[in-house]
């Protein structure tokens, strides 16, 4: 019979570490000590966070860090820092040992160990659990996909309206540049509950370099990759949708490559469901591109061709568990939430990736985004 799991140990904020918002439930700024004992889930919050945390009834129980820190000093004196109030809560709890993720702090992994308390490290993820979501959970991120919907709206809008002169695409007067359709598209979501980063809206050669932001003016008849991928700030899930335009009038090369691109996103799509390997779903983005004629080349000076992975895990962090790669064997299991994001990418031709999210089933999987494929934009 296997030996049961350690219980987790956790010190630090849940607005940046997905482990420690999936553990806790609740939004907090600050570094903070979280547990397991027994069937329970146990947080230790300073007086700032303490009533407001224990409103929100996420944790089985929240205790005053002062009261502990006081406790603490009775078996250490001076100040008590985390690693001497941990010994004292775990040996209350009677929790011997812990496990930890690899991103515990290290520090604070050497001070414990030095007080008598036995970690150990996760052997992979802290909470393998985070990679099968709950309806719960797949209703939060097709709300981050609905935010990226709200930007590519807010971005289609102003590049329909803009004017095309010689070289330039002119909106109210001005040069359209990839900041201001990049702030266009944020505002629009922080207007609608979500919160976008890292937002990529590059244009023609800058978009063959796939997490290329972009920036500077936009061009009339050039290819434009709008990656949106928003948080939603009531729940801390992530939507994450790519999408292709052009202003303009496309060449004939152009609108086969992003043909090509939208078959090989199909064709993963029609191959996704449980049991299978993400392995081999890249296998048939990477068959699609190579039957079209398109190759992949790495050279001093670059990649050219589809040299990423087709998709990635999404939900409290932009990636996560499961992969879709060539480089790693990883069946899908039903319930797992992935992105699907094949692309193409071609110093003067330009750069095509389309991207959506499903959840994975028995069968044919569950749409968690959606947003027209239309991209010429004339």
């Amino acid at each position: 019979m296997p030996l049961s799991p350690l219980p987790p140990l956790l010190y630090a904020d849940s607005v940046s570490n997905p482990d420690q918002l999936y553990f806790s439930r609740v939004s907090v700024p600050d570094p903070f000590i979280a547990f397991t004992a027994g069937a329970k889930r146990i947080a230790l919050l300073s007086a700032l966070e303490l009533g407001r945390v224990r409103k929100a009834r996420t944790l089985d129980d929240v205790l005053s860090l002062e009261d502990w820190r006081d406790r603490a000093a009775t078996r250490f004196p001076g100040r008590p820092g985390p690693a001497e109030i941990i010994a004292t809560v775990a040996r209350a709890y009677r929790v011997k040992a812990f496990r930890v993720a690899d991103d515990f702090p290290a520090g604070l992994f050497e001070q414990l160990r030095a007080l008598g308390v036995k970690l150990t490290l996760a052997d992979g993820p802290l909470f393998p659990e985070r990679e099968l979501k709950t309806a719960r959970e797949a209703a939060a991120i097709a709300e981050g996909n609905r935010l990226s919907a709200v930007g590519f709206a807010a971005a289609e809008k102003i590049l329909r309206a803009t004017r095309i002169k010689g070289r330039t695409l002119l909106h109210e007067g001005r040069p359209l540049t990839s900041e201001r359709l990049r702030f266009a598209i944020d505002s629009a979501i922080l207007a609608e509950g979500g919160l976008a980063q890292g937002t990529i809206v590059a244009g023609g050669d800058q978009a063959c370099d796939p997490h290329e932001r972009g920036s500077g003016e936009l061009r009339p008849h050039e290819l434009i990759i709008l990656d949106i991928f928003p948080r939603v700030s009531a729940t801390g899930y992530y939507g994450d949708m790519t999408r292709t335009f052009l202003r303009g009038r496309a060449s004939t090369e152009q609108r086969r490559l992003v043909d090509t691109v939208r078959a090989a996103q199909l064709a993963a799509l029609g191959a996704i469901r449980a049991g299978v390997d993400g392995r081999d779903i890249h296998g048939r983005v990477t068959a699609t591109f190579t039957a079209a004629g398109y190759k992949t080349e790495h050279t001093k000076n670059g990649s050219v061709g589809f040299f990423h992975g087709t998709g990635h895990g999404l939900g409290l962090a932009i990636h996560e568990m499961p992969r879709l790669s060539g480089a790693i064997s990883m069946p899908l299991k039903k319930g797992a939430v992935v992105t699907v994001e094949p692309g193409l990418y071609y110093p003067g031709l330009g750069g095509c990736r389309i991207e959506d999210v499903v959840q994975v089933t028995a069968r044919t999987p569950k749409m968690l985004s959606s947003y027209p494929y239309e991209w010429e934009l004339r």
